[in-house]
């Protein structure tokens, strides 16, 4: 997240050069990997799988590692690339914060996720996935399915501690909720300002656990106030698509070849929210981008306690509905958004989706990252290769920030 601005140094400082040529490409390789959801017994007529899955980085430097995962509802795993990436050993903490949890009821959508750090010195965004994380009751009994990028900055615990949390807050919401829009709204607001008090608490409290995911802050201050993460979560439905941004990660759905923002980025520019902030008593200051005070570069975050009441952590909801027409939903951090537009990514999605290879983006003269094309072969494989191609895109565009891409397949009757 380049959103921090501090003593006059900013986080969009140039990235740290690696040493050689090797190392260079070895920090853009991209490890993949597949979930194809279990062969439980079952349970009565159901089957349940819950996965608990957190990714060693390839290397003793964090900073450098990739992952990618897919999931459908076929039950097995299976784990492709370096041997290399498999020793946890020689990473303590993972460069991806994932986790990904599944109770498996039925057909679950088709999805692939691509993290990674990038040109930055650390990596703060984590992803959450989890298929079939709650089940509507009543006469039209359906499973929900979860999705969540969280983009942390200032450190990385926040967007962890959203990652872990967010999910179950959210399934709490939905059990004693109701029915429609305008209850859908409710139950996210309540969910992200549940989340940011819980973050308050935990951080109040001397911030337990931080040290045991390497975190810088705990060297400046035990409080950790000056952390935060964007927010942007999906739950789909079968006749819904909920969306719930706070920051400058976003949503967006291809439809016949369209790409419809199911969220507006929380710029601190933005009118509405220029006037929001300036109404607070609090001032907008263009120092390298428009930022709060001077210092962050989004108006709405989970987390940032020392910027309250102007950075806010209430999300803005939009519910729509499902058409036969949907290829597939994109939800990514502003790494991929600040060099891709939401056509581009519609566009390559949709190509993944459609085609048996998708070819490889163009490599700009001089660039260093390795953009080898990744054939798919089914719906699950082509969620996979679009999330990985729109990575690759990314950094061929010279994307100096974390990037985190989960393309979700929404087409019926594959």
């Amino acid at each position: 997240m380049a959103g921090v601005c501090c003593g006059g140094e900013t986080e969009t400082s140039a990235p740290v050069e690696p040493s050689s040529k090797a190392a260079r490409r070895r920090r853009m390789e991209i490890h993949q990997f597949k979930f194809l959801g279990a062969d439980m017994a079952p349970e009565g007529d159901r089957k349940r799988q819950r996965l608990e899955i957190v990714f060693p980085a390839k290397e003793e430097n964090c900073a450098d590692g990739v992952e990618d995962r897919v999931v459908s509802d076929k039950g097995k795993m299976v784990e492709t690339g370096d041997s290399e990436a498999k020793d946890a050993s020689q990473c303590e903490t993972s460069s991806s914060a994932v986790k990904i949890g599944a109770e498996v009821v039925g057909e679950c959508p088709n999805f692939g996720m691509t993290s990674v750090c990038g040109r930055r010195r650390d990596m703060e965004d984590a992803v959450a996935i989890h298929p079939s994380f709650s089940r509507r009751s009543g006469r039209d009994a359906a499973d929900l399915h979860f999705f969540g990028v969280y983009d942390g900055h200032g450190c990385s615990h926040v967007a962890m501690k959203c990652r872990d949390r967010m999910h179950e807050i959210v399934k709490g919401e939905v059990e004693v909720g109701g029915e429609g829009e305008g209850a859908w709204k409710e139950m996210m607001a309540r969910s992200f300002s549940r989340m940011d008090k819980e973050v308050t608490e935990w951080s109040n409290g001397g911030a337990v656990g931080v040290s045991s995911s390497a975190c810088r802050c705990e060297l400046q201050t035990p409080q950790c106030d000056a952390v935060g993460s964007t927010a942007v979560v999906a739950v789909v439905t079968p006749d819904k698509i909920v969306v719930s941004n706070c920051g400058d990660s976003r949503a967006v759905l291809c439809r016949n070849g369209v790409a419809i923002p199911l969220s507006l980025d929380h710029k601190p520019d933005r009118p509405d929210e220029l006037h929001r902030i300036q109404t607070a008593g609090g001032r907008v200051i263009y120092w390298d981008g428009a930022r709060v005070l001077g210092v962050l570069a989004m108006s709405r975050a989970i987390g940032d306690n020392y910027l309250k009441p102007f950075v806010i952590p209430e999300p803005e909801v939009t519910v729509t509905d499902r058409t036969a027409e949907d290829e597939c939903l994109i939800l990514a951090s502003d790494g991929l958004w600040d060099v891709v537009s939401n056509e581009t990514a519609c566009g390559v999605a949709r190509m993944c989706l459609q085609a048996q290879k998708p070819p490889s983006p163009p490599q700009s003269p001089g660039s260093e990252v390795n953009l080898a094309s990744v054939s798919g072969e089914s719906s699950d494989k082509a969620c996979s290769d679009a999330s990985i191609l729109l990575t690759k895109l990314a950094l061929a565009r010279h994307s100096t920030d974390n990037v985190s891409v989960v393309v979700v397949d929404l087409r019926r009757g594959l």
